[in-house]
């Protein structure tokens, strides 16, 4: 054809042979088309449950018809990557108080990076075999629902606890190539969870509303990742000691039981990281922040988030050794950072703790912080 469009499955099979050859795990197709859970995602808006994230209210009809996304665009190519759901080295108990409140996926290197420079290298191969042909990859950064396109491409089923999942479990990270090829599609999978309601029950937020309904305002990766500024109070019990993400829904889920393949070292917990520690973590400045998570996915929460999510970590571990940095971080860090590292003092509850917050009322200038300071006071 002289558009540069084809239809025989042969191109199918030879473009996902391709993706695995690129270094990904596993390969589908599915034809675009407008989504058959549309109205679900719109529902799921409307009640509000994407809390803050408010861009995932733009571009709405091209998430819903991703054939919007570039003129002609027909087809979509979605890969697998899985990363090792273990510690680099060892079991997760291995981990200090800092990692093993981070989800598995973000204690290497981002992998956006990884996936994008690996869809980069697939789509310049296709444009060489196939000139002229319209191209879009993403790798969770674009208009479209990738789980969605996924699902449709073969490369798992939605478990309860919202993830997509395969009787190989569900560590495994998603990306796309939309193209304009008129490809062979993928069959969907069956249902995996049967009656099981174990992620269900272990969401310790309850986030997990019923089967297949997340509410992100629950969720501890929404506090810990998206929200920027002060955490609700609420949320701060929420979170408990995560710092960054959660994995329960996915550790408890029975397909997750089993071996799992071990994924490329680009998810390994660098050595010059493993020293890193909620202490080091909230003292770390500007400078040191940039040097030390270059390359690292946890940037997403940027350096006032991580401070704040470590001070609330050391709130809800209730350990007096964390009180020489809580009371530096009263002093020195932000107005955001400051207020937390008042809440845990207050939570942690020794005289110790008093003694740093009444020192901090007589400086604070901030009326929030001051509020925070008087209300940990009390509870000393």
């Amino acid at each position: 054809m002289d558009d540069g469009v084809v239809g025989h499955s042969a191109d199918a099979e030879r473009l996902k042979q391709w993706a695995l050859e690129a270094g990904f795990d596993r390969a589908g197709v599915a034809r675009l088309a407008p989504l058959a859970h549309g109205a679900a995602f719109e529902k799921w808006l409307t009640r509000g449950d994407h809390a803050g994230m408010d861009y995932l209210e733009r571009k709405v009809a091209v998430r819903l018809d991703p054939r919007l996304v570039f003129a002609g665009a027909r087809s979509a190519l979605c890969v697998a990557l899985e990363y090792h759901p273990l510690a680099s080295g060892g079991s997760a108990d291995s981990l200090n108080d800092l990692w093993s409140g981070v989800a598995r996926y973000a204690r290497g290197r981002d992998y956006h990076d990884t996936m994008a420079e690996r869809l980069a290298a697939l789509e310049r191969r296709i444009l060489e075999a196939y000139p002229g042909v319209g191209t879009r990859f993403y790798v969770d950064t674009g208009p479209v629902l990738e789980r969605e396109l996924a699902l449709q491409a073969g490369l798992g089923t939605v478990g309860k606890n919202t993830n997509l999942l395969t009787r190989q479990g569900s560590w495994f990270l998603l990306g796309e190539l939309l193209l304009s090829l008129d490809l062979a599609a993928d069959r969907s999978l069956p249902d995996l969870c049967g009656n099981c309601t174990r992620c269900l029950s272990a969401c310790p937020t309850g986030a997990l509303v019923e089967p297949y309904h997340l509410d992100s305002r629950r969720c501890i990766s929404y506090w810990t990742i998206e929200h920027r500024g002060a955490l609700p109070e609420a949320a701060r019990d929420l979170v408990g000691e995560w710092v960054f993400g959660c994995d329960i829904c996915q550790e408890v889920c029975p397909w997750n039981g089993k071996a799992a393949a071990a994924g490329g070292p680009e998810f390994d917990l660098p050595e010059a990281r493993k020293p890193l520690d909620l202490i080091r973590l909230l003292a770390l400045s500007r400078e040191e922040y940039v040097e030390t998570f270059r390359g690292s996915p946890l940037k997403r929460a940027k350096l006032e988030g991580l401070q704040r999510n470590a001070a609330v970590a050391m709130g809800n571990r209730g350990d007096e050794r964390y009180v020489p940095a809580l009371a530096r971080a009263l002093s020195e860090g932000t107005e955001v950072v400051r207020a937390h590292a008042a809440w845990a003092l207050g939570r942690i509850g020794s005289a110790a703790c008093g003694a740093h917050l009444e020192a901090a009322l007589e400086r604070e200038q901030v009326g929030d912080v001051r509020s925070e300071i008087l209300r940990a006071r009390g509870q000393v």
